[in-house]
């Protein structure tokens, strides 16, 4: 490689995950992936208890320390920019995407109070990690007034507004905590925070706005709906929102400050990308930009999205935004709250010490093991069938206070058993979201994986099997910071813009995975067994269900808080 080849046209792209940064530097003619680097989060996901005290935090909270990201932010840059042994002033821009809904509230210099000393202490005062679901009564009343008032927006969400978003959050905070929350000047999404700390201003994208903070046809809910839901919250909008111009993804939010440039190393003044979402950035790196085609970002937990060229509203899903993933389409977004982390569980919980001990010998992570003890097995031969609701419901009943169900467990049941189980679950609730799609209007025609777990070929051929589709997958590894450097070629003016971006820098493997006819029709059975559990258990009354996990969780949670 020469210097001529390379000279201004690198880009860094940075994917802030659950629990850690990922950095990868990029040649912005091909995409090419020259270096990578890690930045681990010290706190990870606060769910038990803040830093700064002991004492515990209540059940279905999940916050995260700003300090983290910025430390993050640093190695993982540092360490890519090593790996790649290029110069930095080779670089002509840097972008990055985030988990979302993850939400701070922050002075109007963008300080957090989570690191102002007197609130310190106050867990409303830290970021709201997008798995915090302790908003969900807020969602709940959020949605019957929105209902009752018949506002435009809530077809736009299919629905039904997620605890997980901006709203429900900032309700819990204020009917929580009303002092801390009088003292928030700004409730920012972290895609946005982090682009402040780079190019010293305040920036809003229109990606989190659509989807995480109701903004549709150019405005936020009204502060009439706001009063009714809380006097103090009719200026919600107005004063902590709004104000700020929303950007167009790819546009240029700034310039790198001196002080950005000190903690990455990248030269002060180049170009900084608006901020995004993590999901959302992925699909041009996948090239699944063409309407029809569901990108789905296998990780913690999974974000289907989708470009469309009309707009419909499609039942439980998470929201459709006129250029919420490229200009000129609609952008479609659904999802599963718990996808690994389900695998995640079970391996960490049912799991005997022999098993580890086996897997171990033959140099296998315990997923491989599992996977090879069921590979091959006849289709429902471990007579079980779960519900992938341990992180509660995303789409398409949009309910996080629902939980998990594995039903036909018997003394002769397996760690491996209740493992396919849980794999199988997930493709079943991915199959509910396509069939939701397909249903109204906007139909599937791709299906292509993304994120860690298109790693797992077993978890692949399942899915393909289950839908009756083939399955692609995105070329690289680390697709979503490939696509933050993607976005950020767009801004430095390297390519025109997401869509000629995406074609010189994006990858697919079309069709990697095709479904086996005879599994898939076996499979199909199952799927209507699990579509009758999901309907009974989602205790929803036009299909008859039963409120029993909604009952179970009061009873939980007020046994903890006792």
């Amino acid at each position: 490689m020469t210097a001529d080849s390379t000279a201004g046209q690198l880009v860094v792209g940075v994917d802030f995950g659950t629990l850690s940064a990922r950095a990868v530097v990029v040649r912005a003619s091909d995409g090419a992936e020259l270096g990578t680097g890690v930045g681990e989060y010290v706190h990870g996901s606060i769910e038990r208890a803040l830093p700064s005290t002991r004492r515990p935090l209540p059940p279905d909270w999940a916050l995260q320390d700003p300090a983290d990201w910025r430390s993050a932010l640093g190695t993982a840059v540092r360490e890519a920019m090593r790996d790649a042994g290029v110069d930095p002033a080779d670089v002509a821009g840097i972008g990055t995407d985030f988990t979302a809904c993850t939400v701070l509230p922050v002075l109007r210099d963008g300080t957090p109070l989570c690191e102002i000393p007197e609130l310190r202490d106050r867990p409303h005062a830290w970021p709201k990690l997008w798995k915090h679901h302790a908003a969900q009564p807020q969602a709940d009343r959020i949605n019957d007034l929105a209902h009752t008032r018949h506002e435009d927006w809530i077809g736009r969400y299919g629905g039904r507004i997620s605890s997980e978003w901006q709203f429900a959050k900032a309700l819990q905070l204020l009917e929580e905590d009303p002092d801390t929350y009088r003292r928030t000047e700004r409730w920012i999404e972290a895609a946005d925070w982090i682009i402040w700390q780079l190019c010293g201003k305040e920036t809003r994208n229109t990606c989190t706005a659509g989807y995480k903070g109701i903004y549709q046809d150019g405005h936020y809910p009204s502060a009439d709906y706001l009063k009714v839901l809380n006097p103090d919250f009719a200026d919600f909008a107005q004063t902590r929102l709004a104000g700020v111009p929303l950007s167009a993804l790819g546009s240029r939010a700034g310039s790198l400050t001196a002080e950005g440039a000190r903690l990455t190393g990248l030269p002060e003044g180049i170009a900084v990308a608006i901020g995004n979402v993590d999901a959302h950035v992925t699909a041009p790196a996948a090239q699944a930009i063409a309407p029809g085609q569901m990108l789905a970002i296998m990780g913690t937990s999974t974000c289907h999205v989708m470009n469309g060229d009309l707009l419909a509203d499609v039942p439980g899903i998470c929201g459709v935004v006129d250029g919420g993933i490229i200009a000129g389409k609609y952008g479609y977004e659904a999802g599963q709250s718990a996808v690994g982390d389900i695998f995640a569980w079970w391996t960490g919980l049912g799991v005997p010490e022999d098993y580890l001990a086996e897997a171990a010998v033959r140099g296998q992570s315990l997923h491989e093991y599992l996977s090879s003890r069921v590979e091959g097995r006849p289709v429902g031969a471990h007579g079980l069938i779960a519900l992938d609701w341990m992180g509660g419901n995303r789409s398409i009943l949009v309910d996080h206070h629902l939980s998990g169900v594995i039903a036909g467990l018997t003394l002769a049941s397996t760690p491996e058993d209740v493992y396919l189980a849980l794999l199988e679950a997930t493709a079943y609730g991915t199959r509910v979201i396509v069939e939701a799609f397909d249903a109204a209007g906007v139909p599937v025609t791709e299906f292509i994986v993304a994120g860690g777990l298109k790693r797992n070929r077993l978890l692949m051929q399942i899915y393909a099997d289950v839908l009756r589709r083939p399955v692609s997958v995105a070329g690289s590894d680390q697709a979503p910071a490939v696509g933050s450097a993607l976005h950020a070629a767009v801004a430095a003016g390297l390519h025109a813009d997401v869509t000629a971006a995406a074609a010189a820098m994006g990858q697919c493997e079309h069709a990697a995975y095709v479904p086996d006819p005879a599994r898939a029709d076996a499979y199909d059975e199952l799927f209507a067994e699990y579509r009758t559990l999901h309907d009974y258990f989602s205790g929803r009354p036009e299909w008859a269900g039963n409120d029993v996990l909604h009952r179970l969780r009061a009873r939980r949670n007020g046994a903890t808080t006792a």
